[in-house]
């Protein structure tokens, strides 16, 4: 997927002037260059810890998805919850959605996790870690209104976020079941909160049409329609964990059960 962040560096410039005439008829004093030096010096070892991750996924932090906010950053937050929830049904996770490789590292650090992506726009300008991933065969750039090139059960998990929320019903009515077919313990969904903006202007190109956020209502009569069941027991789990945890979510999460 093709999203540019904004780079946050400036340079900063002192524009005080001085005065060669005052600066001989003035009294010995130390001299501003050190103190200049170690702020430069500060600015830089900053600039640097912050940027230190330059190369490698840094989706915990900042994400490529215009907007508020995206759900697949949600989802690196919430991988302890749904290993909780989930258990040995982690072991083999299909991710789908915008910044599939920073979850699909994240998931791979996990112990006893195979994990694989489908990330639904182009990458042309993503990390090279992230190429690396598709080259590798494990990350792969599919468009998800079309069938998925996985078997049926190929996953324990499969987990979409934010993907669901730039497709039309008439869509939806095929993507859903599809994502459904390739797991076989169940499918979490994470969508936008209604109100909440998704993509701008300049990269409705890209996603081909805005956000569309349906609220939770909406959502269950679909499932519903489409003949999915929600995870009664994967929910009270899920939830149970995330309060220990103290977790708040910024994304509606959906846990539903595969078909039969």
């Amino acid at each position: 997927m093709s999203r540019r962040q904004a780079n946050p560096m400036r340079r900063f410039v002192d524009s005080g002037s001085f005065s060669l005439a005052g600066a001989l008829h003035s009294k010995p004093r130390s001299s501003p260059i050190l103190p200049i030096g170690l702020v430069l010096v500060g600015a830089i070892l900053l600039i640097g810890y912050v940027y230190s991750g330059s190369g490698k996924f840094r989706g915990e932090a900042v994400s490529r998805i215009g907007g508020d906010y995206s759900c697949s950053v949600e989802v690196q937050r919430v991988i302890p919850f749904l290993k909780k929830a989930y258990g040995d049904s982690m072991h083999k996770v299909l991710h789908v959605g915008p910044d599939t490789c920073s979850v699909v590292n994240k998931l791979l650090k996990e112990e006893e996790t195979e994990a694989w992506g489908v990330e639904p726009y182009d990458i042309e300008d993503a990390e090279a870690t992230c190429k690396s991933l598709v080259h590798k065969g494990i990350v792969r750039v599919a468009d998800i209104k079309f069938p998925l090139p996985y078997r049926p059960k190929s996953f324990s998990l499969v987990i979409v976020s934010d993907a669901l929320d730039y497709l039309s019903p008439r869509y939806l009515n095929k993507t859903l079941p599809e994502l459904t077919r390739v797991a076989s313990d169940g499918l979490v969904v994470f969508t936008g909160y209604p109100g909440n903006q998704r993509a701008k202007v300049a990269e409705l190109s890209k996603f081909g049409r805005p956000a569309k956020m349906r609220g939770s209502s909406w959502w269950v009569r679909f499932f519903l329609q489409n003949s999915l069941e929600e995870n009664e027991g994967a929910i009270k789990k899920f939830e149970q964990a995330a309060s220990k945890g103290s977790y708040h979510p910024a994304c509606q999460v959906f846990h539903l059960k595969p078909y039969q």
